[in-house]
């Protein structure tokens, strides 16, 4: 083993380990993403807010839930708390907000 090698292999180790953990938190990423989209589709089929917390809680462990309303459209945000890097030295904070448009209003005026 050569003393370059030997210098430059901790350096290789940890670019990868980061790569690796950058990886991680991009699947993460799309998972929050995917559970807030099909909360806001469970809202908006008119589904109980409990049922829907319960499920998204179940998709995307330990992450915080808000839903709101955007004009016609239900929405619902998520957040949750990323470790990456070797022994998740690292911490990010990911976001995901899904929105669907809502129950028809009974009350509004049907267009014709």
């Amino acid at each position: 083993m050569t003393a370059e090698f030997a210098v430059v292999l901790p350096g290789v180790l940890m670019v990868l380990a980061l790569c690796l953990g950058a990886v991680q938190v991009v699947a993460q990423q799309v998972a929050l993403a995917s559970a807030a989209s099909s909360g806001a589709r469970m809202l908006a089929r008119g589904d109980d807010p409990g049922t829907m917390r319960s499920r998204v809680a179940a998709a995307a462990s330990g992450a915080s839930i808000a839903q709101s309303t955007d004009g016609a459209f239900v929405c619902v945000a998520l957040t949750q708390q990323a470790h990456f890097g070797p022994v998740g030295l690292g911490r990010l904070e990911l976001h995901a907000r899904g929105c669907a448009l809502g129950p028809a209003d009974p009350d509004a005026e049907d267009g014709s």
